[in-house]
């Protein structure tokens, strides 16, 4: 009998369908040689301190670091789990084969090889490694089964990734919580936590020390298009009144008329972060709301694998391409088909390969985000939202480029120069995708750019003069904002560098801080800690959160550089370029070094509790 096991009970259903494996028993299905049984994601965790001498279970600073000699893994406590756990071992006992179904990832890795470990299973085992959840796909993956040792680089990696979160979160928060918080808080410290919580915190003091600065701007209305002096900033009001005066009553003159024309690319297809992004910035979606929606519209079938960081599409991809626009081309909502009319102009030729979509050497283990082509039935509204970005993205890279004309328009006053510029669509191409009604909550200044960018000037000649009304207006510097859950998201990904270049974001992937799966539930812990807190959109540190990075002078617990660098390391594991026991022996010295000098420090440092929030009950925290 062979024994697939999957990572939840919807999934093992549609795998036990695709197999027939029809029969139902308690906790699994079974028929035609398969037994098809599943986890509720995480049945294993790694022990805690006191599972390996009773020395490690009261907290003190004598203990202090606690490095196991062999890490070893236990049942997560909890009924449910004990009973699922006690059918899957048995099952494994009596297997043949094991087919690990779990998700095609890291985390989905781990969380199967655990329950194979802790139920001493020894038969051979196969990998289903897909990238939807399609009739389809699960055929093709099964026809197609890997073998285990294939994905041990995975595994270690995520091993790696889960005892370097336990000895940095057990140590550094244990150490912490008895040397500075008074015994009567947690102060909870994680590999990617902490950075992230540094990130608004340093961001927050910047904006409260900011100290605005008045400059004065010059500009004239001719012809009703208001004209900026090409000066720029006046640092002080005569200078600005100065130059007003000079202008004030003279003709204005039109030196150059230049029209250049240009071309824009459609954007890339999405990965979690990006589409997280998006989805904030339009509909105010948390990236923990994100993430459920695309994994729900993921399990049942109508886009492809979420977790991913890649935003391309292996070659192979391409050949499907025509059969997933035609499933959207059929797509209704409330009885209208959205996206047949942006289909219909590609539809019957050959689709547009471009290598900023079709590139197998930028795709690892799954592709981009896009749709199946399985035609959504019965979604919800928070649902259809997220699956048509996915489509519009999906369906704008096969258009054609935007065309547009750039006119700048330079004028003279008396030596004094003017500028303004206007930018003409001159044919939409790919921009037929996008809806103006997409675009709510805080996209109003990017609107309002938008606007500006793309107003369409009247027609102006070299040489025409005429007159002119100049207005001096005194403007104020404004301090950085402050992060909401989008712009965060964007500086995890690039280690706290801000960076709009495209190409340059996606070079800097690597050395982001947490993957993109889990920086959604980071953000959360952050507000269960209370440590951040929401103000309408912005995301705000609590004073106990500025306590804490204030109190943490270690930088490696608080650098988002140091982090990231260790997130390189952990993805080079992943791809065999790194070694996965020299990386938990570098971060047990880090370990070891950071309670040195938090023992030493000679200071009498303390956090306040802040008084809406209760003493927390102790307990290590990873991550």
């Amino acid at each position: 009998m062979i024994v697939c096991i999957a990572e939840k009970p919807s999934v093992a259903r549609d795998i036990a369908r695709i197999l027939g494996a029809n029969s139902s028993h308690d906790g699994y299905m079974e028929g035609n040689g398969y037994q098809v049984t599943w986890t509720f994601g995480h049945l294993c965790t790694l022990k805690e301190p006191g599972d390996y001498t009773p020395a490690w279970r009261p907290w003190a600073l004598t203990q202090l670091p606690m490095v196991p000699q062999r890490f070893g893994i236990k049942l997560i406590d909890d009924n449910g789990i004990k009973k699922q756990f006690a059918i899957i071992e048995k099952l494994m006992q009596a297997a043949d084969g094991i087919v690990n179904c779990g998700d095609a990832g890291q985390e989905g890795e781990l969380i199967q090889r655990w329950v194979m470990q802790k139920a001493q299973a020894t038969c051979p085992v196969k990998r289903l490694w897909i990238s939807s959840m399609t009739d389809e796909a699960i055929r093709e993956g099964f026809a197609n089964l890997k073998d285990q040792t294939d994905y041990q680089p995975l595994y270690l990696a995520g091993l790696s990734r889960a005892i370097g979160d336990w000895l940095l979160g057990m140590n550094a928060t244990r150490l912490y919580t008895l040397r500075y918080g008074q015994n009567r808080q947690v102060l909870s410290i994680g590999r990617v936590q902490t950075p992230t919580l540094a990130l608004i915190v340093n961001r927050q003091k910047e904006i409260e020390n900011f100290k605005p600065e008045p400059y004065w701007v010059l500009a004239t209305v001719y012809r009703d298009t208001t004209f900026t002096a090409t000066k720029g900033k006046f640092t002080s009001k005569e200078e600005g009144e100065k130059a007003f005066e000079t202008i004030e009553g003279k003709p204005f003159t039109v030196t150059k008329v230049e029209k250049k024309e240009g071309k824009e690319q459609p954007p890339q297809l999405y990965d979690l972060t990006s589409l997280q992004v998006d989805c904030n910035r339009k509909f105010a979606y948390s990236a923990e709301m994100t993430l459920n929606l695309i994994q729900s519209l993921y399990e049942k079938k109508y886009t492809t694998y979420p977790r991913v960081d890649t935003q391309y599409l292996s070659d192979d991809i391409y050949a499907k391409c025509p059969q997933t626009l035609n499933g959207l081309y059929q797509t209704k909502f409330g009885g209208v088909a959205p996206y047949a009319e942006l289909i219909k102009p590609i539809g019957g030729k050959a689709l547009k390969k471009s290598k900023r979509v079709f590139d197998t050497s930028k795709v690892t283990d799954h592709h981009a985000i896009i749709p199946t082509g399985v035609i959504p039935l019965n979604l919800s509204d928070a649902e259809q939202k997220v699956f048509d970005l996915v489509a519009r993205r999906f369906i704008g890279v096969f258009l054609p480029d935007c065309k547009f004309s750039t006119t700048t328009v330079l004028g003279e006053v008396d030596g004094i120069e003017f500028k303004v510029t206007g930018k003409e669509i001159l044919d939409p191409g790919w921009r037929i995708v996008r809806e103006k009604a997409e675009v709510k909550t805080d996209s109003d200044d990017e609107e309002k750019k938008q606007d500006d960018e793309e107003r369409t000037l009247p027609t102006f000649v070299k040489g025409e003069t005429g007159e002119h009304k100049p207005t001096l207006t005194e403007k104020w510097t404004t301090p950085p904002p402050y992060y909401n859950e989008a712009s965060l998201l964007r500086a995890m990904e690039t280690a706290g560098k801000f960076v709009e270049d495209e190409t340059l974001r996606a070079a800097m992937k690597e050395n982001g801080i947490g993957r993109p799966s889990s920086r959604a539930s980071i953000i959360e812990t952050l507000f269960k800690r209370h440590y951040i807190k929401r103000e309408r959109k912005r995301l705000v540190a609590t004073p106990t959160g500025i306590e804490l990075i204030d109190l943490i002078r270690e930088e490696l617990l608080k650098s988002c550089e140091l982090t990231g660098i260790w997130e390189k390391k952990l993805r080079d594991i992943e791809h065999q370029k790194y070694d996965a026991q020299q990386f938990i022996n570098e971060l047990k010295q880090q370990v070891a070094d950071i309670v040195h000098d938090v023992m030493s420090d000679p200071s009498n440092r303390r956090i306040t509790v802040t008084p809406d929030e209760e003493p927390k009950k102790k307990k290590g925290k990873k991550q």
